[in-house]
């Protein structure tokens, strides 16, 4: 039942109703040039099939001609009589035929190719749209393999739809013609039998050979899942030594894709033997019947060569219409988890009539905010606060509190189940997802970088920005030194995901493109809790230049890092449970007093432990290597 409601299901009863849906795609509404090459290209088409017509009548004029027994007086012009004129013009229009179809296929080309494009840019720009939950639940390595698979089969579809079915069913009616015409009803029964046969077959094995397809695509998808997670997380396989762990479970999917690769390739050997068969026995007694009236004198030699070569002629359409069927099949196989994809709605959409964010002084507030990402574990439990413009806010407690969700709500990643958050009394339902983005920076606590140079990963921040403007923002951030230093300066690649960077220096760099961007807001989420106590106090430091004058919200788990907040808000369970000054917290002498106690404790015993070290010249605290 659900498959009646795909874009395209390749277990459509009706595939009809499937190419009608990938309509837009062979004929783009948007793009008059290329509808005029479909145009063209059919018209080509038509002519090939017509000229591909001439040629077993070439060849049976010529047989009769070598025979003695030539009869196209009235059809050909004198000169065109003799046997090897004859020859001449069936070569003459094999090649005519050749070159009409490159033409057309050299006409449709860009046709496909645009297809493949839309196709592949519509699916890019709708993963983007998706919700955050969507790509939290994804697989990277068979999201790709899917892609790759699906602009793939769009190409398959749109040129086989167009350039092979409709030549195939002229071809049919022709030869179908030309036998009636030419040698009676007889020849045309056996005519189309065989071709009914053979479609009816072709059609059923297909159809079985979808499930096949189908679980090799499974297969692949899984493989490659495997494969790129395995590689994305290279630094934990070799920390573990489990290379040999990641080797057997890549094997055992790719044991699965051989199994069901080999069962797609036999089974397409089973579907090519019965087509032969079924137009064997076709093309066996048309021989026979043009055999015996060539004994009867009712036929000439001309005659049952024609037939000969009418029948081998028609082969190649007939196995193009198993050929046609069975990609077009292959092709909606793998084109359906790709348009699986595209059907998936986006959890967040812009609300007609959505305005654009009108940033005044920039305050935001939380109004009485419930939020849960699964209905049976509320994470906020009716929140209310405010973000004066102009100033700092932190939200700290213990993990779980819901902290780093409060920060997903104000980029509008998640809505709210109930209450309201507002940025200058606008609620960020009420506006555009682009401008209510556009007028927030961002510096998280785990930075990743796109695998690119300095300059593309800090350019990020306002890809419009010069040179100059790039190389400010990274003084800002106090990375600029660091960048002079390098020797390729802001052209180093930083590997994937920023890996060639130290923590803080990809933090530095988070931080330079939010400069960049210059937002009215800032979001510092828990920035600096990944970093040592040095590399945190030198981060801060520009985290606090950055701040200045900027409607700022922290959060934070490092309590040191927030004493100059304008306001503390304390998360528990969900819930505020305390709110003020540093100082004012510290007097209430309650869970943030708590927090702050064991965080001073546990940075005093880390200073204690790094003065032991340095003094620690015995190696008593750390054990030193005997001298040879």
């Amino acid at each position: 039942m659900a498959d009646t409601k795909k874009t395209v299901s390749a277990d459509d009863s009706n595939p009809l109703r499937t190419l009608l849906n990938l309509w837009p795609f062979m004929w783009p509404a948007e793009r008059f040039d290329l509808k005029m090459r479909v145009v063209w290209a059919s018209v080509f088409l038509v002519f090939a099939k017509a000229v591909l017509m001439l040629v077993p009548y070439f060849f049976k004029w010529a047989t009769d001609a070598l025979d003695g027994k030539m009869d196209a007086t009235g059809i050909l012009p004198l000169f065109l009589l003799s046997a090897v004129a004859l020859v001449a013009g069936y070569n003459v229009a094999k090649i005519a035929q050749w070159g009409l179809n490159q033409l057309r296929d050299a006409l449709f080309a860009s046709v496909g190719q645009y297809a493949v494009r839309r196709l592949a840019n519509l699916t890019f720009v709708h993963m983007h749209q998706l919700s955050l939950r969507f790509h939290l639940e994804r697989k990277t390595g068979g999201l790709s393999r899917i892609i790759e698979r699906g602009t793939k089969g769009i190409e398959t579809i749109v040129r086989f739809t167009i350039l092979n079915s409709i030549p195939t069913v002229l071809e049919f009616l022709l030869t179908a013609v030309i036998f009636w015409w030419g040698y009676g009803f007889s020849y045309l029964a056996v005519t189309a039998v065989t071709v009914a046969a053979y479609i009816w077959f072709t059609i059923r094995a297909s159809d079985w050979r979808i499930s096949i397809r189908r679980a090799m695509n499974n297969s692949d998808t899984e493989a490659n899942t495997k494969a790129i997670d395995s590689l994305l997380n290279f630094e934990t396989v070799k920390y573990f030594g489990n290379e040999d762990m990641e080797a057997r479970r890549f094997d055992d999917s790719m044991e699965r894709y051989e199994k069901s690769a080999t069962q797609v390739w036999t089974s397409l050997g089973w579907l090519n033997f019965g087509q032969g068969v079924i137009f064997g026995l076709g093309m066996t007694v048309m021989m026979i019947m043009s055999a015996l009236a060539v004994q009867r004198g009712e036929q000439t030699v001309g005659d049952f060569v024609f037939v000969n070569a009418m029948l081998l002629q028609l082969s190649v359409p007939l196995n193009f219409i198993g050929f046609v069927y069975r990609e077009i099949r292959q092709g909606l196989t793998d084109i359906e988890q790709m348009f699986d994809l595209l059907n998936v709605a986006p959890e967040i959409t812009d609300k007609e009539g959505a305005k654009p964010l009108q940033i005044n002084q920039g305050a935001i507030a939380f109004h009485d905010v419930h939020f849960s990402y699964d209905p049976d574990r509320p994470i906020l439990k009716g929140i209310s606060f405010e973000v004066p413009a102009g100033k700092t806010v932190a939200v700290v407690g213990p993990s779980g509190a819901g902290k780093s969700t409060i920060s997903r709500l104000l980029y509008r990643f998640y809505d709210v189940q109930s209450g309201a958050i507002t940025i200058d009394g606008q609620d960020v339902r009420e506006i555009t997802q682009k401008s209510l983005r556009s007028a927030i920076g961002m510096v998280p606590q785990d930075t990743v970088l796109f695998n690119d140079s300095i300059a593309y990963n800090v350019r990020y921040g306002r890809p419009s920005a010069s040179d100059e403007d790039v190389e400010q923002a990274a003084e800002v951030a106090q990375i600029k030194h660091f960048i002079a230093d390098l020797p390729q300066g802001f052209k180093t690649m930083v590997g994937e995901r920023g890996l060639k960077l130290s923590g803080g220096e990809k933090q530095r760099v988070a931080i330079a493109r939010t400069v960049l961007k210059a937002p009215p807001i800032l979001i510092l989420d828990e920035a600096t809790s990944a970093l040592d106590t040095t590399t945190e106090q030198e981060i801060q430091a520009a985290l606090d230049v950055v701040s200045q004058n900027r409607t700022t919200l922290v959060i934070a788990h490092r309590l040191s890092t927030v004493v100059n907040a304008d306001e503390i808000i304390v998360l528990k369970g969900g819930q505020i449970a305390e709110r003020g000054t540093h100082r004012d917290l510290l007097d209430q002498n309650g869970l943030y007093a708590s927090m702050w106690n064991r965080q001073r404790e546990a940075t005093e015993a880390e200073e204690h432990l790094r003065q032991v070290r340095e003094s620690d010249a015995e190696g008593v605290v750390i054990r030193k290597q005997p001298a040879n």
